[in-house]
């Protein structure tokens, strides 16, 4: 039998797209088979990078060109932006389930989803990419998702509640805003792709919350005051609203945390 962290170390190193999308697809469903183990248990090797196309070409998050919608290239440097998250969403997934080892078999399976199903929405938005004339590439994108990836790689209860449940999570914020403004453009089609991802994305950070609250109950702490605590140290200054509350309750916050999250919030210049 094929190990699953074989799997995803796979998926993580392949620097082709295709390539790595067909290896998401297959490990799911082998995994729904039950093909895939839980085995060998050895400790992972640190993966500073995961595997990426030559481009986009990867710069701070400060020189992304702003995206404005009154233009085509404009409308598809936004599409293209939103298609690079679901790419490295794809990574952060598979990072989840190859770097935490021994833990439920659950643990495993609901990351291995979450990347299954980011793979779905990168190929979503990469086709309206192509229909407009562009892939993904063309234009500059960043690294932010994957830096905080690798400072969280010493714990997973770090990693639950900083990645989905902070960075993801904004996701939940800003789409709705997004919808609007490409609704407003007479973009009906991609409105249709970012509602379809939307959905999945609170089940994504909700699974990020149960985790959390899992490692949490684990080590006897109160995961309301650790997230608090987690937020100050790692996000001081760093988090800017407004919030998606309903999402976000949805996803598995409480009232206590959303007030930690807007406590931190950047007022609005």
């Amino acid at each position: 039998m094929n190990s699953l962290f074989e799997a995803a170390e796979r998926c993580l190193k392949s620097r082709k797209i295709e390539e790595k999308l067909y290896l998401t697809q297959e490990a799911s469903q082998a995994w729904q088979q039950g093909l895939l183990s839980l085995e060998p248990t050895y400790k992972p090797e640190p993966i500073s990078e995961p595997g990426r196309p030559d481009r986009p070409v990867l710069v701070m998050p400060g020189d992304v060109p702003k995206r404005r919608l009154g233009t085509k290239a404009g409308l598809a440097a936004l599409i293209h932006a939103v298609t690079h998250i679901e790419f490295n969403a794809i990574h952060l997934a598979w990072d989840a389930v190859y770097r935490f080892r021994g833990l439920p078999k659950q643990f495993y399976g609901d990351w291995l989803h979450v990347a299954h199903e980011e793979a779905y929405h990168f190929q979503l938005l990469r086709e309206r990419l192509n229909e407009l004339g562009h892939d993904y590439g063309d234009f500059p994108a960043h690294n932010g998702l994957w830096e905080m990836t690798r400072k969280t790689a010493f714990d997973p209860m770090v990693r639950m509640a900083l990645v989905p449940r902070v960075l993801e999570a904004r996701g939940l914020d800003v789409t709705p805003g997004i919808i609007k403004r490409l609704r407003n453009a007479g973009e009906d089609k991609t409105v249709a792709l970012l509602e379809i991802i939307m959905q999945d994305e609170i089940g994504h950070v909700k699974i990020g919350s149960h985790w959390f609250k899992y490692f949490c109950n684990q080590r006897g702490l109160n995961s309301e005051q650790t997230f608090r605590s987690l937020l100050n140290q790692y996000f001081t200054g760093k988090i800017s609203g407004p919030f998606h509350f309903e999402a976000r309750q949805k996803a598995g916050f409480t009232n206590n945390e959303l007030k930690a999250l807007e406590d931190l919030e950047i007022p609005e210049a």
